[in-house]
């Protein structure tokens, strides 16, 4: 079912009846409440695998839900477009591209009593609700039988919603047991199809050309096929009867409704969706990012810093065998990485967010203690001298990261892991703020006269004068908050380091067996390829250097424009009116400025890609697998609500939706690419 927020329409398991908000922001909305309330029942499961396997630190309510579509972690919805069509605000990181189909019928034989009801009359309908719990089984099944009697159908009625409840069956019915939709629907052996809107039997039913009733709870299945004719309008499965099920069967054996279940059968043959689900799969892949420089037919699983070279398990051990490299001069390369965790921009939402996660933690240990003594008085213990410990550790990274809401560059920082690099990191942060502080009164304004003559030059003035103090606060907050961060995480679960060691080994046993069982004229093509490719190392690394700055000044103008273009469409809708109907109308044709913005939206996620992959091949965190533990829950939640607010306030016609879409789908580049250059620059 669908799962990915959209204006489109709403979420399968929401039923919102009543909204004061627009259709299409009601529609987004549902898919934060279905998440929310997901994440009530399987957030304690996700996070104990997080924490005790992966040693990774837990989500919250607030940074749990929607996560997926906020990182934009590919979607492939095994899903007919004849059914449900791709909506607009949908980016490319999702696809819909068929129904998978499995062959159960070929050699199905039907019991005799079956055959002979088939053969007895004209073609049935299939009435069945597979899982559906009924309060009144008795009373459901009455209304099954009055109703087929009075639309003048023969009826197969699976009852699989708690028996018949004792009554006796007409001559009109017969009770099906289990039996394979594929045969049943085949070959024009039932004439429509009565269900609970469930993906199987939707597309069974339909990939066969039968016309579809459809009773459940929520209606978005059965209004995408109502839409497409194929079917009447969804009955909510509480509020049946047997005279809408009477009319909705009319509907279903109507010349109509077979003729569009036939056209959407038709297309559904065409779409061959497990071909397309295989190209979607790869088509996601970072390939150009998991292949060995040397050996593209082998996977990437180191990086070497000192030749800028993703290296194969094999072609690493080939190396260090011939004392070309040595094995402590590699990181582990992984080739996609999602970042949890949004950085702090600036002191004061930073300290924020952290005095209200001190509070709120520190209550509920309070709360906790009541049903769980144990865990209760840990977590209220530990949460005031860690509040502590991430209000100073938030208010310095909001003062770091500060210049960049103005326009200058940040030093990227490096990892803590312990104490002493901590030390080490907090003794750099000091030197570089009063360095960056007191050099910048010169080099702001040249960068600025640069970019934007006079104007520049006077912007990188005014710059200059706010990093002169802004800078060296970072830097002597730092200097206290680095090796208390770095004490604090020595004493923190060693799961994750247990992880990248287990992994970290596994690579070097991979290279070793590998290097064993290979022919000598193979590791001497890999020989060969390295000395080629040690010529031209500086070149690489100036190529990178130059690919991440470009995309990186692309993707700043392309959400600039997004953004401008987003507030003027807002400001001139009026105040709250609701979509046109030709924004509505799905399929009216798109206009030109649409189909510029779909192009140039392909162009800008092809440079993104490139320049993600570029990024995250330079990258080469030692410990990459132990993230920042104060994952920033406030931050998470603060960015929801602008996003919300963002929806609610610009007209969510298709052209809206386009230019908020844009925008939010670059934001999870932001941190990588700006890591790219910086490291780059370090690089140099």
């Amino acid at each position: 079912m669908p799962w990915s927020p959209t204006t489109a329409f709403p979420h399968p398991l929401v039923d919102i009846s009543n909204s004061n908000a627009q259709d299409g922001l009601t529609n987004y909305l549902s898919y934060t409440l279905a998440e929310i309330l997901t994440w009530q029942g399987t957030g304690d499961l996700v996070n104990n695998l997080r924490t005790k396997t992966l040693g990774l630190p837990p989500l919250t309510l607030r940074s749990g839900p929607g996560l997926i579509d906020a990182l934009k972690v590919p979607w492939t919805y095994c899903m007919s477009p004849a059914l449900v069509p791709k909506p607009d605000d949908w980016k490319n990181h999702i696809d819909v591209v068929g129904f998978y189909f499995l062959d159960l019928a070929t050699n199905y034989t039907p019991p005799d009593d079956l055959a002979q009801f088939l053969a007895s009359g004209e073609p049935p309908v299939y009435i069945g609700f597979g899982s559906v719990v009924v309060d009144d089984p008795e009373a459901m099944t009455k209304t099954i039988f009055q109703a087929t009697s009075q639309a003048g159908v023969r009826a197969l009625v699976s009852a699989g919603w708690g028996g018949l409840g004792g009554l006796s069956v007409p001559p009109h019915v017969f009770i099906l047991g289990n039996i394979p939709h594929d045969w049943l629907f085949d070959k024009g052996r039932v004439a429509a199809v009565v269900h609970h809107g469930g993906a199987g039997t939707t597309a069974a039913g339909l990939s066969k050309g039968l016309p579809t009733v459809v009773s459940d709870s929520d209606g978005t299945i059965g209004n995408m096929i109502h839409r497409a004719g194929a079917g009447p309008a969804p009955i909510p499965h509480k509020k049946l009867t047997v005279e809408n099920l009477t009319q909705a069967l009319k509907f279903a054996v109507g010349a109509s409704a077979k003729e569009a279940a036939r056209r959407m059968a038709e297309q559904i043959h065409d779409e061959d969706g497990v071909t397309k689900g295989i190209e979607s799969f790869y088509r996601h892949l970072p390939l150009k990012n998991m292949r060995c420089d040397l050996d593209p037919a082998r996977v990437a699983v180191w990086w070497s810093t000192d030749y800028c070279l993703k290296l194969s398990a094999f072609a690493a051990q080939t190396l260090i065998d011939a004392k070309e490299i040595d094995l402590r001069s590699l990181d582990l390369h992984r080739s996609k990485e999602y970042q949890t965790r949004r950085p702090i921009t600036d002191p004061v939402t930073g300290g924020g967010s952290a005095i209200f996660w001190t509070i709120t933690h520190y209550y509920a240990g309070i709360a906790q203690i009541f049903y769980s003594p144990v865990e209760g008085i840990i977590r209220t213990t530990t949460a005031i001298p860690y509040g502590l410990i991430k209000i100073v550790s938030s208010v310095h990274e909001g003062f770091y990261n500060a210049p960049k809401l103005y326009g200058s560059e940040v030093r990227e920082a490096g990892h803590v892991k312990d104490f002493s690099s901590g030390l080490k990191e907090g003794g750099k942060g000091l030197f570089y703020g009063y360095y960056d502080g007191i050099t910048g009164l010169v080099t702001e304004p040249i960068r600025g006269a640069k970019k934007e003559g006079f104007i520049g030059a006077v912007k990188g003035s005014a710059r200059s004068f706010v990093n002169v103090t802004m800078r060296p606060a970072a830097g002597v907050l730092g200097m206290v908050t680095h090796p208390i961060k770095g004490a604090w995480k020595s004493v923190q679960s060693p799961k994750g380091k247990e992880q990248e060691r287990e992994y970290y080994q596994t690579k070097v046993l991979d290279g070793i067996e590998a290097a064993k069982h290979s022919p000598s004229s193979e590791r001497q093509r890999i020989l060969r390829l390295f000395k080629e490719a040690k010529a031209g190392t500086e070149e690489r690394k100036k190529r990178l250097k130059e690919l991440a700055e470009q995309a990186m000044r692309h993707e700043a103008e392309e959400n600039n424009e997004a953004m401008r273009m987003g507030l003027e469409r807002s400001s001139g809708s009026s105040g709250g009116s609701p979509p046109s109907s030709a924004n509505k109308d799905s399929g009216s044709p798109k206009s030109s400025a649409s189909v510029a913005e779909e192009e140039a939206e392909t162009t800008l996620q092809r440079d993104m890609e490139r320049a993600k992959q570029l990024s995250s091949s330079i990258q080469t965190p030692p410990s990459y697998t132990i993230p920042p533990d104060d994952d920033d829950e406030e931050l998470a939640f603060q960015r929801n609500l602008e996003r919300a607010k963002q929806l609610s306030s610009v007209s969510l016609g298709s052209d809206g939706r386009e230019a908020l879409g844009e925008e939010d789908a670059e934001m999870a580049f932001q941190r990588d690419l700006e890591r790219a250059k910086q490291l780059s620059l370090a690089d140099k």
